[in-house]
């Protein structure tokens, strides 16, 4: 496909995109946006796939420029088509509130979608989350984890409202805003009772002499702990178990001999209650901001606004990472 420019290179005309765009150009847009696949867009909207893939031809042809790359597994925006998804949802948002506005029937409640971190929800989201539903039982509240990537996309595309992440790299970060809650290093945990968990001055070599649990490979996380290792001169051990999900690392460290090297906030609790002992070795350079990202300029919801508001509140009340040495 061709897709036209007008001679000054500000893109097609604007008269002419504002007459023949329809509201059907957007609706199909967001739906294999969110969905990154024609075929379920298609279920989703009632139409076959090659009248998706018709009508994004369609659009892509009227804004001058490739929105989607097509793929055998799905579909993935293009720079452009994360820009123009922000404005599509802002145009479907704003017909939404019109149609509400002079509508005789009760608003609809509000429901808050949010993603987190696996590292966070055992520490600061799961006490931010039980305070607030206790004081708001009525508001819905839909949790989605995952590895903060993922999470970024899911918001860009209007399927979460906030996420509690970290931020990620410019390109990735390209219309989102974040707002940093606090920072949070790597700790190496083990059992009670562990042979290490005595140990007044133990080595990094020792702890890696035993089973070990640490980040998913391409996790922020991650590439921290493999930092650490190599400021040490240590090689990551073969054998090591992977993963992101806090509970099956602490459910690993509790019943082995294993050293679980996670973020702090996915050990914080079981460290403070005294079932997990902290090895005190220096972990110094593996501290990573932590923090809401959200959409620039979207506007959110009373509710997810009083959410955010204590979790700023309770990061604020956090104990100083030095407190748990």
């Amino acid at each position: 496909m061709n897709f036209r420019r007008d001679p000054g290179g500000a893109g097609p005309g604007h008269e002419a995109f504002r007459k023949r765009v329809r509201l059907r150009h957007l609706h199909c847009f967001v739906a294999v946006a969110q969905l990154q696949h024609l075929g379920l867009a298609g279920e989703k909207l009632g139409l076959t796939q090659p009248a998706v893939s018709k009508t994004l031809s369609e659009l892509e042809e009227l804004v001058g420029a490739r929105l989607l790359v097509r793929k055998r597994a799905g579909t993935d925006l293009t720079a452009a088509g994360m820009r123009f998804l922000r404005h599509a949802l802002r145009v479907l948002d704003d017909l939404d509130e019109a149609a509400r506005s002079v509508s005789d029937g009760p608003a609809a409640a509000e429901r808050i979608r949010l993603g987190a971190l696996p590292s966070v929800v055992p520490d600061l989201l799961f006490d931010v989350l039980t305070a607030f539903r206790q004081a708001h039982p009525d508001i819905a509240v839909a949790v989605q984890t995952g590895m903060n990537r993922p999470l970024i996309e899911w918001l860009k595309a209007d399927r979460l409202d906030v996420v509690l992440g970290r931020m990620d790299d410019p390109a990735a970060m390209e219309g989102l805003w974040f707002e940093m809650l606090g920072t949070e290093p790597l700790v190496l945990a083990v059992r009670a009772g562990h042979p290490l968990a005595a140990a007044r001055h133990p080595l990094l070599a020792e702890a890696l002499a035993c089973p070990l649990v640490l980040p998913a490979a391409g996790s922020v996380p991650r590439h921290s702990a493999e930092s650490l290792l190599a400021r040490h001169g240590l090689p990551l051990p073969a054998g090591c178990l992977e993963t992101s999900d806090a509970l099956l690392g602490q459910m690993t460290a509790l019943a082995t001999d294993a050293v679980w090297l996670a973020p702090l906030s996915a050990a914080r609790r079981a460290i403070a209650q005294g079932v997990l002992v902290r090895l005190p070795l220096d972990s110094q350079g593996t501290e990573e901001p932590i923090g809401v990202l959200r959409r620039s300029g979207g506007e959110l919801g009373p509710a997810t606004e009083g959410f955010l508001r204590a979790l700023r509140e309770a990061a604020a009340r956090r104990p100083q990472e030095q407190a748990l040495r």
